[in-house]
């Protein structure tokens, strides 16, 4: 049976259209303008904004990541660090009553290597007794096979970890030899996949650059953008999820104005509260603009840009972000950066999908899963609104009125 938002103010994800209703039937957008039919279901929208259903484009989640990601219109994670059995993701992929996942699984990482100096703060939250394990490679045979081990188990893309710990607080990390990540890289593009690379750093990024990654997962904090490092993402179409609101969190900065927010509180547990008033603060010689300077010249040069949290764990030591409520805090960062506010919901909608193959999705298009988010107020105008969340939809099951 078709169902009918009308009166919406529809963004498709990249514009605003002139259409103001959307025909969903079964788990699917069917039409955009339909006038329905006498007797067919309506959703009034009111004059509301709708546009796509969120995408954060870097996470490390769980079953409770994804019920809060959907509280705040975010309907898919991608997952950067973590591990999924493919009936767990199955079982996910049919549960509208939480946000989907795509995920790398576990990176190729340096034995001793980041994230590994992090472990002793995750307590109960880490892979614990039959969890996983933290794998590592030193050498390009063991880098492909831990790529085909990975994608075997249901990788949807593959990470590599580039860090050496400066910026994380931990200087001197070991690293994997950029050799082993070449191969590592080579392995992934033979098979199909894109790899996506952790680096915070200047060096870092150009050490990604050179192994040839197809997308960033963060964007380097420790300094300014020269027009060299800006030209090469541009040319190599490298995409970059800068991950604004963890590289406050680095610099000592915390979300505490997004957990006073009763938009916020009233949907996060105590816990994901004190972690937003948290921070990692390991980093606080870093200038924060300089990042948000940075997103402007890549946005200048056409780079891709993904909205992405970094969000993980209720521990306030990793504090500063919380699932589904830290996208909007990146939007109003990107939008501080320069970007206007319909950019940035580009940034969390039709750029993510496309950069990750999500065909499916991203988009407000006939054909496309019926994965939407209706915002009071005017978000195109003030990017703060986007916490007005009036009703939500996950392959048109609608989840809040």
């Amino acid at each position: 049976m078709k169902n009918h938002i009308v009166n919406a103010r529809v963004f498709d994800g990249e514009k605003i259209l002139d259409a103001r209703t959307v025909t969903l039937e079964n788990q699917s957008i069917v039409a955009v303008g339909e006038t329905p039919a006498p007797g067919e279901a309506t959703f009034d929208a009111k004059g509301a904004a709708l546009v796509p259903g969120l995408i954060d484009a870097h996470v490390h989640t769980s079953l409770d990541g994804l019920r809060d990601a959907l509280r705040f219109g975010v309907t898919t994670e991608l997952e950067m660090q973590g591990y999924w059995t493919m009936q767990q993701r199955k079982e996910i992929e049919e549960d509208d009553s939480i946000a989907d996942v795509r995920s790398a699984l576990l990176a190729l990482m340096a034995d001793g290597g980041h994230p590994g100096e992090l472990m002793d703060d995750l307590g109960d939250h880490g892979p614990g007794e039959g969890g996983w394990k933290m794998p590592h490679v030193s050498t390009p045979d063991e880098a492909v096979a831990h790529v085909n081990a990975f994608v075997e188990q249901g990788a949807d893309y593959i990470k590599v970890m580039i860090e050496e710990g400066t910026v994380m607080g931990h200087p001197g990390l070991p690293m994997i030899d950029l050799a082993a990540v070449k191969a590592g890289v080579a392995e992934a593009h033979r098979l199909g996949m894109k790899v996506i690379a952790h680096a915070v750093t200047l060096e870092a990024t150009r050490q990604a650059l050179d192994a040839g990654v197809d997308g960033l997962a963060h964007l380097f904090i420790d300094q300014r953008a020269d027009e060299q490092i800006v030209s090469a993402l541009a040319e190599a179409d490298v995409f970059v999820a800068p991950c604004l609101v963890i590289s406050a969190s680095l610099m000592g900065r915390n979300g505490a104005v997004l957990a006073d927010d009763p938009r916020v509180a009233s949907k996060l547990s105590p816990e994901w509260l004190e972690t937003l008033r948290g921070c990692f603060g390991a980093y606080p010689d870093g200038t924060f603009q300089h990042a948000l300077d940075n997103v402007a010249a890549l946005h200048a040069a056409g780079v891709d840009l993904l909205a992405g949290t970094d969000a993980s764990i209720p521990v306030p030591s990793h504090g500063g972000v919380a699932h589904g409520a830290s996208v909007h805090h990146e939007l109003s960062l990107l939008v501080q950066a320069g970007l206007s506010p319909a950019e940035a919901f580009t940034a969390a909608t039709a750029t993510p999908a496309r950069c990750f193959g999500l065909t499916d999705r991203g988009r407000i298009a006939p054909g496309m899963r019926a994965d939407l988010v209706l915002i009071d107020g005017d978000p195109f105008r003030t990017i703060s609104d986007s916490l007005s969340l009036a009703a939500v939809w996950r392959r048109g099951t609608l989840q809040t009125a």
